[in-house]
């Protein structure tokens, strides 16, 4: 195993497209979603237990989810949970990870990941990840993992790249989020491939990057060096995350590096991000159901019900329904509008009164 070999889990985010089920003071990476007896954090973390040793694991997250992480991974020290004060997007928690990494070994080579996907074939994850990291190993090149589309799905990011004989090809272009038509065109050129999320590059190549591309970022924690691994840490990223740019990092440099490459990868990814996509992955009934509740059906197909088994739920006449209800908060919605799950979320954050309901 290799030393040098390093694995960032970020684990800040509140996963709102998954509500009620996720919420603000316990977020979906924390639970176990698809019943396999292991949260997401938890699946995420032990997938990597060949890539590198558990002390080259961390976990960057929100201060109030320490406990929780603490909790989930015990092996952690509280050396390897990042603490941040706010969200400011995925950069800052890159740059956190990578520096703080850096000071302690500048040969480190980083694996960058969100704790809440899913992978189905993890065999050749592990073999992907292993080649990714050998690719960056001594090289300038910032890497993400591209997934084969199967639909003209409007929740992924995309990436475009430039054909070559290689599966590790050069990025061409990224598009965030686009609309349905265009989703369509992109699956019909074939050079598109959905952007996993997962990135993998060497820790001096992503702080140079971050000098070159979001230098503000890259000046607040390179002047702060000394306090990373120490006592005074924590004050210190108090003090700086308030003034860290709000930005993910593939705005804040995978748009714009022209040292950036994608390899091409098919291990059965997830994100995991929305009702549908769990309807996809899970195990269902005669009739299309994905039912994690205890529940009497009739007539009622391809619905997604998740309620808490102290409840019984009755169901009668209905088809591509997500009923949903977790700790007060009843959804129930139709399948195919999940994109709006967090316009629910928004509106309910309007409400003083159903603010405790986020």
């Amino acid at each position: 195993m290799n030393n040098n070999n390093f694995v960032v889990i970020m684990a800040g985010g509140i996963g709102s497209r998954f509500w009620p089920f996720s919420r603000t003071n316990f977020p979906k990476q924390f639970h176990d979603v698809l019943g396999t007896g292991k949260t997401m954090i938890q699946q995420t973390a032990e997938r990597y237990r060949n890539v590198c040793p558990k002390e080259n694991i961390y976990v960057v997250t929100n201060k109030d989810y320490s406990n929780l992480v603490k909790a989930q991974l015990p092996f952690l020290s509280d050396d390897q949970i990042l603490l941040e004060p706010m969200g400011r997007n995925t950069a800052p928690c890159v740059a956190y990870a990578a520096f703080k990494i850096f000071k302690k070994n500048p040969d480190a080579n980083l694996v960058v990941c969100p704790a809440d996907h899913i992978i189905l074939r993890e065999d050749i994850f592990e073999t992907v990840i292993l080649e990714a990291l050998s690719f960056t190993e001594k090289e300038n090149k910032l890497l993400t993992l591209g997934m084969k589309p199967t639909r003209p799905d409007t929740g992924y990011g995309y990436i475009q790249f430039i054909e070559s004989q290689s599966h590790v090809q050069k990025v061409k272009t990224f598009t965030e989020k686009p609309q349905l038509e265009i989703a369509r065109k992109f699956l019909e050129s074939g050079d598109f491939v959905w952007n996993a999320g997962i990135f993998i590059w060497n820790a001096r190549s992503i702080i140079n990057s971050l000098e070159k591309y979001q230098n503000e970022l890259y000046e607040l924690f390179h002047e702060g060096l000394a306090n990373l691994a120490t006592a005074g840490e924590q004050v210190f990223i108090n003090n700086i995350y308030p003034q860290c740019k709000n930005i993910s990092i593939d705005n804040g440099i995978m748009e714009k590096a022209d040292n950036v490459y994608v390899m091409l990868a098919d291990f059965g990814w997830s994100d995991l991000g929305t009702w549908k996509s769990l309807y996809e992955l899970a195990e269902k009934d005669a009739n299309g159901n994905v039912v994690h509740a205890n529940a009497m059906l009739y007539d009622t197909f391809n619905t997604v019900i998740r309620v808490g088994r102290d409840k019984l739920v009755v169901v009668e006449g209905v088809d591509n329904l997500i009923i949903a209800e977790s700790d007060g908060v009843i959804m129930i919605c139709q399948k195919e509008h999940e994109q709006k799950v967090k316009d629910f979320v928004a509106d309910a954050k309007q409400s003083i009164i159903n603010k405790k309901f986020i």
